[in-house]
Formats: C-alpha cells, structure tokens, sequence
C-alpha cells in the first residue's frame, strides 16, 4: 500500500529542525515531482518516514513509500527491475540483493550522479560514511568483484546498515562481580559462568537454527577468529583451523544458553534477551531501540553495550540494508536528490533522533544523539572495525549458505564431528564454485 507523506500533515514534528523558507536552488527543476520509493518494513523505515515530510518541504519534491515486509519487497524488486520501465524511483534493498542487482545491470552508477555539479552537494562529506558499511552495501566490481578497490564502482550508498556489538545484563553483571568481556576467551568463559551463577539463566543469546540462522551465527565469529570462507584465489578455506575455532565457540555458546537455543532463529535469540532469560546479546545493533522499548521488553535500563570482542582481529559484521537507484526508475535525477538528503549530515542526524541507524561517523559522535540514545558512542567505536568481507556476497552464496547452516545445525543438536562437518561444507562449495566458473582461469 502506498504511503503518500505531505510535509503539511507533520510540519510541527519537525519544527526544530525546520530551514526558513522554502525549496529552492537545486531543487527548482524538480519541485511538484513525485517520486516512488520501495522501503522494507523495518524499525530504520520507519524512522525514515517520519523524516520524510522535511525533505518535501525544503525541496518541493513529493514522495509516495511502498513499505513492505522484507521477503514482499524482494519480490516486488525482482519483478519491477526486469521491466522496461520501472515503478520505483529509488529503492531500499538488503545487501545480499546487490550482487543480484549490479550483475543484472539494474541499479543505476551513481559516479555521473556524484560529477554533475548541478545535483552533488559539495559539502555532502562523503569521507564521513562509515567505510565498512559503505564497501559493503555500495561497491561492486572491486576486490572480490564485490568489494572496494581500483575497478570497483558505487552502487547504492548504506542506510539502515547495522553492525555487531555485544549487549550485557549490567545488573547481572554487578551482581557476581563481572567484567564486561573484551576477548572472545572472556566472553565465552563468562558465557558458560552465567547459568551456574544464575540458574536457569543462559550466558549468551544466539542464533542457531538449522540453516542461514546457524551460518551468521558461525560467520559472526569467524572473522574476529580470524578465518574466512575462501581465500583470495576461491579455495573454501572454511575447514581451516580458525573455521573449526569458530564453530567450536558456537557449540560453547548454544551448549551454555538457554533451554531450547539449538533451535534458535534471530527472533528466538533476541527475544530470550528482552524476556531477561540471558545474560549476554552478540549480534546486530538494529536491536537497541527493541531493548529500550517497555512494551517489547522486560529488561529495560539493564543492559549495557560493549564492543564485539576480540578475537585475533576486530571483525563485527556489516549487514543490513542500502538505497539504490534503479536502471530503469523514471525520475533518476530527483531521485539522487532524495538518496542525497536522506544520507547527508542533516538527514542522518534526523533519521538517528527519530530511532534510525545512522550511517555516518559523525553522527554517532553527535552530541544530541548521545544525549538521547547513549549507547550510540559505543557503536560508532565497535563501527570502526566493521568488516565488509565477514561473509562473501556472491550470486551463488544463498546455496553455499544453506549448506553451511544446516551442516552446523547437526554439529549443534547431533554432535557432528566439526572438522568433519566443515570438510564436508569445503569440498561442496569447492564443487559449486567450479560449476559457476569461479576457477576458469587457474
């Protein structure tokens, strides 16, 4: 269902940031355009669209959301993109879309969009974005075909990009006298202490589900380990011995959790931590607002934030979503304009005090953020080690991943040898990325 956002229907929501006067300058070609957006139902989304009717009244443009569950939106996307002409002007999309997107030649290269001095705001500060989240969302053709580097090309700038970051229990803590980890050793001592220390009480809350659940789980700490899934040359490196360190802490954690984690989806996990059954949370910093929230949650005030801990790297993860301009959009010019507000200092301050994620490292230094949500200076620290390349993003990673995932979910719940398991997982994806072609020119 389309949401239709006139400036007039929240002007007072706004009114401390509203610009005297109206549109103008830049904006003079495109005012009485309306433009079509397609944007997941999400809590950043959200946010967004209360921030929205701003951009109208400082610009005269017109916006009109389609605001769909995530799997509904993929689909809308996939069918829209394929068309000569297109609904949407500018598009959210979750990052494993971008390889999809960009090898389908349907997300527009926003590098003539950024040189035309007409429409690219001088100040916009593009050095501010967090470079994490920017490779990881935005870039293609680079290092790996889908990172930065000297052949990459921007796609789609990060908004609603998140990160890991590890909530604690502080009263739980206090309690028994313990230190908020900082290493992964800590983390998993402390992790398996919990439950003696509060019976009934699982150390850390995680994913764990046979599948993709169990696959970011494992991932979300083979980085820091120190592992990858394939080395430079496409040779699946997962069974190494950072792949076995990784899924063993896995085991650890899911073996020290609560009652029932081995079936653990990313709702499971987080509800044991807002429902106060653990006492620790390693995973996705989307989850704060959900925290600080007494109607979803029983442990309000209680918990503090620390970064993901260390392992022999920093590594928290990159994931979540960007905006993009597809090749087939109508208005594309008008278009950068609203991907160029929405993710400028001005706007990602906006987005962040109305509960967004902020995609700049400004504005998780930002004073006022600070004030209003505290944990923010914390994951702007933990954001400067965010890892672009935790987890590959190529056409055939769903495959690979469901594999992955279902192969740990025995190591969980059948006991699976884990070298085993991980060799297993190895010489699979070694044939599926033979099929794709990934070692024509060894």
């Amino acid at each position: 269902m389309l949401k239709t956002l006139k400036a007039s229907a929240v002007a007072a929501l706004l009114a401390s940031t509203a610009v005297a006067g109206g549109h103008g300058g830049p904006y003079d070609e495109y005012a009485g355009q309306t433009l079509i957006v397609n944007f997941p139902a999400h809590p950043h989304y959200d946010a967004v669209m209360k921030i929205l009717p701003e951009f109208t009244k400082e610009t005269g443009i017109e916006v009109e959301v389609d605001q769909l569950p995530y799997l509904k939106m993929r689909e809308r996307q996939t069918l829209e993109l394929a068309q000569d002409a297109g609904e949407y002007d500018l598009i959210a999309y979750v990052v494993f879309s971008k390889a999809d997107y960009v090898y389908a030649d349907q997300l527009e290269n926003l590098a003539k969009y950024f040189m035309n001095p007409k429409l690219a705001d001088p100040s916009y500060d593009a050095d501010d974005l967090i470079d994490g989240y920017v490779y990881n969302i935005g870039f293609a053709g680079g290092s790996k075909g889908y990172l930065e580097g000297k052949t990459g090309s921007l796609f789609g700038i990060p908004y609603g990009s998140e990160t890991s970051v590890l909530g604690y229990r502080t009263d739980i803590f206090e309690k028994h006298g313990l230190e908020v980890p900082e290493t992964y050793e800590e983390m998993l001592d402390v992790a398996c202490q919990i439950p003696e220390l509060e019976p009934g009480m699982g150390g850390l809350s995680s994913r764990a589900a046979s599948g993709h659940h169990a696959s970011h789980a494992f991932l979300l700490h083979l980085a820091p380990l120190g592992g990858r899934v394939f080395d430079d040359e496409w040779n699946p490196i997962v069974n190494n011995a950072a792949g076995v360190e990784a899924a063993e802490a896995l085991k650890q954690i899911v073996d020290c959790g609560p009652e029932g984690a081995a079936s653990f989806g990313f709702g499971e996990a987080l509800g044991s931590f807002l429902n106060g059954d653990t006492a620790m949370f390693l995973d996705t910093s989307v989850v704060a607002g959900q925290i600080n929230d007494p109607s979803r949650s029983q442990v309000v005030g209680k918990v503090g934030w620390a970064m993901h801990p260390m392992g022999v790297r920093r590594g928290s993860q990159t994931g979540g979503f960007g905006i993009g301009i597809p090749s087939n959009a109508e208005n594309k010019e008008a278009a950068f304009l609203l991907m160029q507000w929405l993710t400028s200092k001005k706007g990602d301050k906006l987005v962040a005090m109305a509960g967004g994620n902020p995609s700049r490292f400004s504005t998780h230094a930002d004073a006022d953020v600070n004030e209003k949500f505290p944990h923010m200076a914390t994951f702007g620290e933990a954001l400067q080690h965010a890892d672009p390349d935790w987890r590959p993003i190529i056409p055939v990673w769903g495959k690979i991943n469901a594999d992955l995932g279902t192969t740990l979910s025995k190591v969980l719940t059948e006991d699976l040898d884990i070298q085993e398991a991980l060799d297993g997982v190895a010489e699979r994806t070694r044939g599926v990325m033979e099929e794709a072609g990934y070692y024509t020119w060894n």
